[in-house]
């Protein structure tokens, strides 16, 4: 894998005549060139079949590209192994998935902390223990302590994206990619989750890259890229 140095100095993300081709179809999926400066965020929008999961897919090291150049952090994505992209993940980035992807039989706090127990580079770049960084980022992100102990399965939507939004960013990932992540919010909790996401992102100086169709979101981004649909 590329040497920390490197990583380091590197772009957050670059991509070059990406494409995708689902298994079985005809239809290649062309994407636009991106370059993701580290701190920058990047909204991603496009109707549905246009592509989107499916780039956050290839950018996280779970889907593979069928052909382009897909650097991250200086690491070439397309030339690791699927062992190594796993690491590369859990070191490097943040996922918020749009289900959320919480693990039922944790607590709110053991899920946030998820990320350092899978990866020795998140443990070691949190402030103090794990599960004071926890406790800080949700905080910060808006959830009660009264809810830090309790089941995921027992919160709220709103409060269940709060968690999801704290594991993806507890350790400092270098960019955090999330699918979707207000599609269940209404527009004034929308707004608020995304000011509460993107200020603790540019605190830590992680790039984060968004999905959705909603073109609202726009205006809380450096930049933003449209998909077109599938043709």
């Amino acid at each position: 894998m590329t040497d920390a140095a490197q990583v380091s100095s590197a772009p957050a993300i670059t991509t070059r005549d990406l494409t995708y081709r689902w298994p079985g179809a005809d239809l290649v999926i062309t994407y636009p060139d991106i370059t993701l400066a580290r701190g920058q965020h990047l909204f991603l929008q496009g109707p549905s079949g246009s592509g989107k999961s499916t780039l956050l897919s290839m950018l996280c090291g779970l889907a593979s590209a069928q052909a382009g150049k897909l650097v991250v952090m200086g690491e070439d994505l397309r030339a690791l192994s699927a062992g190594k992209r796993d690491q590369f993940r859990a070191d490097y980035l943040g996922v918020i998935f749009q289900q959320f992807n919480l693990v039922p039989y944790l607590n709110t706090t053991a899920n946030v902390t998820l990320p350092c127990r899978l990866s020795r580079r998140r443990r070691q770049r949190v402030t103090g223990s794990p599960e004071q960084e926890a406790s800080s980022l949700l905080k910060a992100l808006g959830l009660e302590p009264g809810d830090w102990q309790r089941p995921v399965t027992a919160l709220s939507v709103g409060q269940q994206q709060r968690v999801a939004a704290a594991r993806a960013l507890i350790g400092g990932p270098s960019v955090v990619l999330a699918d979707e992540p207000t599609s269940a919010l209404d527009t004034d909790n929308r707004d608020r989750f995304l000011e509460l996401l993107l200020g603790q992102a540019k605190a830590q100086g992680t790039s984060v890259i968004l999905v959705s169709h909603d073109p609202g979101l726009a205006n809380h981004f450096d930049a933003s890229i449209s998909l077109g649909a599938p043709s």
